[in-house]
């Protein structure tokens, strides 16, 4: 292994576009959207998802303007600590591993029952050894090769997506008959119950799962530091993506809502399923099952390379032991890697072992904190570019700015705080937030304590050599 601490810059624009849409498009859309419709309505749900998609819109606005004009692996935490302090950055950093690492732990579980569909007789543990190898591989032999790999799995979504905005549009208008035979729904079921027939306080009880929804498209800011010519290539990806993001989520969850009756929806069945089954797919549960595992696989592959960038760049900054920022003459962190899998294997684990205390309790606090670190995005923003001004340098110095500062990163921590507000309104969310809020704290008090004993430490060693 090198010393070297210098990750290698291979990343592409279209490498980083395919990264970020293949950690957004995952298991939030394929299920959690029937969820939400089945909680807030058809209207409802659009306009959460509206509400989402301006929140995203906020957060990447300052995570762009932060990764261009430092374009660091490990973005969030970095940022953190530089402008919120130490002690922030620290603890945002963990927040992030958690969240992939967790993440690791239901995806492969998740992808082995996908493969039991076509292969009941496999135990879903052999399936879940086999893709953490394939993922590992994946991230091990190169960056390269990673974005590659994420560019192709990404791919197959998109396209997957698309098809499914196309037919379904075409069976709302009645040029694709519907199965049973009857008339096309047109708009019909958008206010069937009503525009909001729970009220409007289902909306802001389901905010963090929306927002939970569009989470990956900050990985952005963690490979900027591996990308090529991060000041033109980061800018382009950020526009991409968060169009295509709101073209492909705001179109899905419009066909959705059109074709699904409120009291239809769930999570028992993918609503892509039920979609896809009312015009009449052949061979429907086959596509979305290979789709699904897909998008699985995807979600686990961009989960790995995020939680490993976090180790690799805690111990860049001397927060962690020297090894964990070790590359391999590949110019990748495989201790960080190891150790990341690890913790999804555990999670893997826990989630058999103890589904109902330990698997929960972590899965909360991974979606609470996606929140949080789109918090501290918006919090480090406001902070950088008001110490660039008190600096007296000039706007024109930034090659990407966010445009409406202060309004951008004062509006997006707002909407990100209510929606971390609007957990305790539901409650089987409730439990992110009594999860969560003691890990900051512990998160925090590890951080000082460390730091505490640290300079304990150095203070001694000084007095000895005096």
């Amino acid at each position: 292994m090198q010393e070297s601490q210098q990750l290698q810059r291979t990343m592409k624009a279209r490498h980083l576009v395919m990264l970020s849409l293949g950690g957004v498009i995952g298991t939030g859309l394929f299920f959690n959207t029937g969820y939400i419709i089945s909680t807030t309505g058809a209207a409802g749900t659009l306009l959460a998802y509206l509400i989402g998609a301006l929140v995203v819109w906020l957060v990447m606005q300052c995570l762009g303007e932060l990764a261009v004009a430092m374009p660091e692996t490990g973005a969030f935490h970095v940022y953190a600590a530089r402008y919120l302090g130490p002690a922030t950055g620290y603890t945002v950093a963990w927040l992030y591993w958690l969240t992939w690492t967790v993440a690791l732990g239901s995806s492969f579980t998740a992808a082995g029952f996908c493969m039991q569909y076509w292969f009941p007789q496999v135990p879903v543990w052999v399936w879940c050894l086999v893709f953490c190898v394939v993922i590992f591989a994946l991230n091990v032999f190169s960056t390269r090769l990673f974005a590659e790999g994420e560019f192709w799995f990404s791919l197959i979504k998109v396209v997957t997506i698309v098809a499914f905005i196309v037919l379904g549009g075409a069976a709302m208008f009645g040029i694709l008959p519907m199965k049973d035979g009857s008339p096309a729904p047109l708009f019909h079921n958008l206010t069937a119950a009503g525009w909001f027939p729970a009220g409007t306080l289902p909306i802001l009880m389901t905010m963090v799962a929306v927002n939970f929804a569009f989470s990956g498209t900050e990985l952005i800011g963690i490979a900027a530091g591996e990308t090529e010519n991060p000041q033109q290539v980061v800018p382009v990806a950020i526009r991409t993506t968060i169009v295509r993001l709101v073209i492909f989520f705001l179109g899905t969850v419009l066909v959705l809502a059109a074709l699904i009756p409120m009291d239809q929806a769930g999570v028992v069945k993918s609503p892509f399923v039920l979609v896809f089954e009312k015009i009449g797919i052949p061979y429907a549960a086959d596509i979305i099952n290979f789709v699904i595992l897909t998008a699985i696989l995807s979600a686990a592959n961009s989960g790995l390379y995020a939680s490993g960038r976090m180790l690799w760049s805690l111990s860049n900054e001397r927060t962690l032991p020297r090894s964990f920022s070790r590359l391999t003459r590949r110019g990748v962190p495989l201790t960080a890697l190891s150790v990341s899998m690890l913790g999804g294997v555990l999670a893997l684990f826990s989630s058999v072992v103890a589904p109902d205390t330990v698997f929960v309790a972590l899965s909360a606090i991974s979606g609470f904190a996606v929140v949080a670190v789109w918090l501290s995005i918006c919090a480090a923003h406001f902070m950088f570019r008001r110490r660039h001004l008190a600096e007296g340098r000039a706007l024109s110095e930034l090659h990407y700015r966010a445009p409406w500062y202060p309004l951008t990163p004062i509006l997006g921590f707002a909407l990100c705080l209510i929606a971390c507000v609007g957990l305790a309104f539901d409650p089987s969310q409730r439990i992110a937030l009594w999860c969560g809020l003691p890990f900051v704290a512990f998160c925090y008090g590890a951080y000082y304590l460390t730091h505490f004993f640290r300079t304990r430490r150095h203070e001694e060693s000084r007095h000895v050599a005096e």
